[in-house]
C-alpha cells in the first residue's frame, strides 16, 4: 500500500517527467511531500503564469508533456492564460491543481470554484480525480491526449483527501504506437498537381516545427528547388538564409511573401494551423493547394485544398521527394525577384545607429551576437513583427514567439525554460517594457536557479503595439503610456546585473559582455518605433514592387 500522492508521482516518473514548475498551496502539501522524495525536480516560481508558460515551452521544445502545479481557486485561475497559450499553440502541457476535500469538507465554499468546468473550453481534457484507484488511468490518458495530434493542454484536479488515500494501484505503462502515414492515392494526386504546376511555392507552418520534418523539408527544397515561405510559428524549420527563402508572413496582406503566394499556381501547405492568420486566401480557379498535415483540413470559404496528405508530415514530404524530380517547366523567375527585393528591403537602415535604437538595427545586432543554435524568446509587442520579418532563423525552435494566443508576459518564462533545457546555448529574452513587467517578479527565480540568461527590455514607456495601431487609425493618443521603474536598480534588487544603453553602439558590446559574464543580466534599451508605418507597411512600397516585377 502507498499514499495516493506517492502514486501520482510514480505515474509522472513513469511518463518520463523530470521537472514540475509551480506554486504549491495548502491543498498540494501531500503531493509536495511526495515530490520531495522523488527523482522529480520542483522549479518554484513566483507566479503560476510563469510556471504554466515554462511548462508549455518545455512541451514546445521537446514534444513531451510539460507539467505545472498550482493550488485551488486563485492558483488555478492564474493558469487559465498558460492553458490557452498551450492549447492554441499546440504545446503539450499538464496542469495539476489542488482542491479541498471532496468527501468530508468542513470549509463550505471557501476558495472553491468549479476548476474542471473552467478548464473545459481551453483544454483537450480535464478531470477531477475522485479516488486513488483512478490515478493511473487519469494520468496515462492525460499524457496520451496532451501529446497526440494536435498537442495541447490537459488538466487534472487532485483533492487533498484523495491525495492522502492508501492504494495498491500501479502505474500504467505507455503502449507502443506510431503515427499514421499518408495513403498512396493521396500521394499520387499530390504528385499530379506538382507535375502540372508551373509556379509552385512551399508554405511552412506551425505543425511542421519538428526535427525530422525540418530535415525532410530541407532535403525537399534542396532537391526540388521550390521556393518557400514561412508563417511566424514556422520560423527556422528550414534555414532562412537559404536562397529559396521568400520571407516570413509577419505582417498583413501584400508583403513580399504574400506577393509570392499570390503569384503561385500551386501552394504546398505544410503544417497549416488555423490559429495563425491565413497568409493567403483561396479563390476558385486562382491557385491550387496541397494540404500536408497530421490532420485533415478545416474547409471554409477561403481554404478548400484540392489534395490532402494526412499523416506524419515528415513521412509525407519524404514520399513526395522520393517520387518527384524537378520539372523542366517550373518557372521561379518572379519568385527570384521577390527574394532579391526582400533581401534589399529587410537590410534597409539596419546599420543606422541613431538613438534610441531602430528595431531593424536592433534585430541585426541580436542576430550578429546570438549564434545559429542560440535561442531568442520573444514576448508580444510590435518588436515581434520586426524579429519575425528581419531575423533569419537557421534552426527549428531558435525563435520562440507566440502567434496563436499572442499573450504578453510569456517572454521571460519561455526564455527561462529554454535555458533550463539548453544550458549550453545562449538564450535571450526580448521583452517590451509592458510585457516584461507582467511577470518580471520571476527574475528572482532565474537568479535562484543560477541561470545564464540575458533579458533585453525594449523601453518606450507605452504599450507600443496598440499605440501604433491607435495612431494608424487616426485616433487620439490616449490611455497607453506609463512610467517604468529604474530597470537597472530593479534587476540588481533581485541579484541580477543591470545595464543601461545610452548610445546605440553600446548595444552589441553590452550583449556580448552579458553573455560572456554569465548569470542573469537585464539590458534597458530605449527603442524608436517611429518607422513602423514606413517599414511595416500595408503593402510593398512602389520601388520594392518594381523590383518584384509588379
Amino acid at each position: 500500500m502507498t499514499k495516493a500522492s506517492d502514486l501520482v508521482v510514480r505515474c509522472l516518473e513513469n511518463e518520463g517527467v523530470d521537472t514540475i514548475y509551480g506554486v504549491p498551496g495548502e491543498e498540494n502539501l501531500d503531493l509536495l511531500d511526495s515530490i520531495a522524495r522523488s527523482s522529480i525536480r520542483l522549479v518554484l516560481t513566483r507566479h503560476e503564469q510563469t510556471a504554466g508558460f515554462m511548462a508549455a515551452t518545455y512541451g514546445r521544445l521537446t514534444g513531451k508533456t510539460g507539467v505545472c502545479l498550482a493550488t485551488l481557486g486563485p492558483g488555478a485561475t492564474n493558469l487559465v492564460t498558460p492553458a490557452a497559450y498551450a492549447q492554441l499553440g499546440a504545446m503539450p502541457m499538464l496542469m495539476i491543481t489542488g482542491q479541498k476535500p471532496i468527501h468530508t469538507s468542513k470549509q463550505g465554499h471557501f476558495q472553491i470554484i468549479d476548476v474542471v468546468d473552467m478548464m473545459t473550453p481551453i483544454t483537450k481534457y480535464t478531470q477531477q480525480i475522485v479516488s486513488a484507484a483512478a490515478i493511473p488511468s487519469r494520468i496515462r490518458n492525460a499524457f496520451r491526449l496532451a501529446e497526440g495530434e494536435r498537442p495541447g493542454a490537459v488538466h487534472l484536479e487532485l483533492p487533498e483527501d484523495v491525495a492522502r488515500e492508501s492504494t495498491d494501484t500501479a502505474p500504467i505503462t505507455e503502449s507502443y504506437h506510431r503515427r499514421p502515414i499518408v495513403e498512396d492515392k493521396a500521394v499520387d494526386r499530390s504528385l499530379e498537381l506538382l507535375r502540372e504546376a508551373r509556379h509552385p511555392v512551399l508554405l511552412i507552418g506551425a505543425a511542421a516545427n519538428r526535427k525530422m520534418t525540418s530535415r525532410m523539408l530541407r532535403a525537399f527544397v534542396d532537391k526540388q528547388g521550390i521556393p518557400f515561405v514561412t508563417t511566424q510559428m514556422g520560423k527556422g524549420v528550414v534555414d532562412e538564409t537559404h536562397p529559396r527563402f521568400l520571407g516570413n508572413c509577419a505582417v498583413s496582406d501584400k508583403d513580399f511573401p504574400h506577393r509570392a503566394l499570390q503569384a503561385a499556381d500551386l501552394v504546398i501547405n505544410v503544417g497549416h494551423d488555423v490559429v495563425e492568420k491565413p497568409p493567403f486566401f483561396m479563390n476558385t480557379g486562382e491557385r491550387k493547394v496541397i494540404h500536408i498535415n497530421f490532420t485533415s483540413a478545416e474547409v471554409d470559404p477561403v481554404y478548400f485544398p484540392q489534395a490532402g496528405m494526412v499523416g506524419d508530415i515528415a513521412h509525407s514530404i519524404w514520399r513526395l521527394n522520393e517520387a518527384l524530380e524537378p520539372q523542366a517547366h517550373w518557372d521561379f523567375t518572379f519568385f527570384e525577384k521577390v527574394a532579391a527585393a526582400l533581401r534589399e528591403h529587410t537590410c534597409r537602415d539596419d546599420d543606422d545607429d541613431r538613438f534610441p535604437v531602430l528595431p531593424q538595427h536592433l534585430v541585426k545586432v541580436v542576430r550578429d551576437t546570438v549564434p545559429d543554435d542560440g535561442v531568442i524568446a520573444l514576448d508580444n509587442g510590435v518588436y515581434k513583427i520586426w524579429f519575425a520579418r528581419n531575423y533569419p532563423a537557421r534552426l527549428p525552435n531558435t525563435v520562440l514567439l507566440d502567434n496563436a494566443l499572442a499573450s504578453m508576459g510569456a517572454g521571460l518564462p519561455s526564455a527561462m525554460a529554454a535555458k533550463l533545457f539548453h544550458p549550453d546555448r545562449r538564450v535571450l529574452a526580448v521583452c517590451g517594457d509592458g510585457g516584461f513587467m507582467m511577470n518580471s517578479q520571476d527574475m528572482e527565480t532565474a537568479v535562484r536557479l543560477g541561470l545564464d540568461l540575458v533579458v533585453l527590455v525594449l523601453n518606450d514607456s507605452a504599450y507600443g503595439m496598440i499605440r501604433w495601431k491607435q495612431a494608424d487609425m487616426g485616433l487620439e493618443d490616449f490611455g497607453l503610456q506609463f512610467n517604468n521603474p529604474d530597470f537597472v536598480q530593479y534587476a540588481e534588487s533581485y541579484g541580477a546585473t543591470g545595464h543601461r544603453i545610452a548610445a546605440t553602439d553600446e548595444l552589441g558590446p553590452t550583449l556580448e559582455k552579458a553573455f560572456t559574464a554569465g548569470g542573469v543580466h537585464l539590458i534597458d534599451l530605449p527603442v524608436d518605433y517611429s518607422q513602423n508605418g514606413l517599414v511595416l507597411f500595408h503593402e510593398i512600397p512602389e520601388e520594392s514592387a518594381k523590383l518584384c516585377g509588379k
